[in-house]
């Protein structure tokens, strides 16, 4: 007899469905909406928490999108979703912080977000689109929340220096 393979799909799906959820806690709708998670591979250790999506992921919900080459999911002690880091040439963050709001997206080789403290770390070529307003280093970290972004010319895990850049356009200004 083979054994059931339901227990694994549903731990991957509830792995999904939690990062996604509270991601997508923006937008009302984003709870609701169908979670789509493409892939070519995925490794999910139940023991230890984690499911690795690799090969040109892509996870949607609502106005969520997280893509990267590999995807990796975390579980705290208590089964919760804690994090999700996403890496690649260029991986991306997209989410819309409400109705009245532009989609905040990010890139970087690395993209971390912690889930509790609704917090987004870009690493490496880091970049942040924040309505009209942009933002570049080696670091940047950006609280959905609070709508506070922090970036730094250097961080582990990155090769020299690389000068933060921004563009702060005025407010009440028209878009071109």
């Amino acid at each position: 007899m083979r054994p059931s393979h339901a227990p694994m799909l549903a731990i991957c799906l509830a792995l999904a469905t939690g990062i996604i959820s509270s991601t997508a806690s923006a937008l009302e709708s984003d709870r609701t909406a169908p979670i789509q998670v493409e892939a070519d591979r995925l490794d999910l250790d139940d023991r230890a928490g984690t499911a690795v999506y690799t090969g040109d992921v892509r996870i949607q919900q609502g106005s969520m999108i997280l893509t990267g080459d590999r995807v990796e999911i975390q579980r705290n002690d208590q089964g919760e979703l804690s994090q999700a880091t996403a890496t690649g040439d260029r991986a991306y963050l997209e989410q819309k912080p409400s109705p009245e709001e532009p989609v905040v997206k990010g890139w970087g080789r690395k993209v971390v977000y912690h889930v509790s403290e609704r917090r987004i770390e870009l690493i490496d070529q880091a970049e942040l689109h924040k309505a009209r307003d942009t933002f570049d280093g080696a670091y940047l970290e950006y609280f959905l929340d609070r709508r506070v972004v922090q970036a730094r010319s250097s961080a582990d895990g990155v090769d020299g220096t690389q000068r933060i850049r921004m563009t702060l356009e005025p407010e009440g200004q028209n878009s071109q």
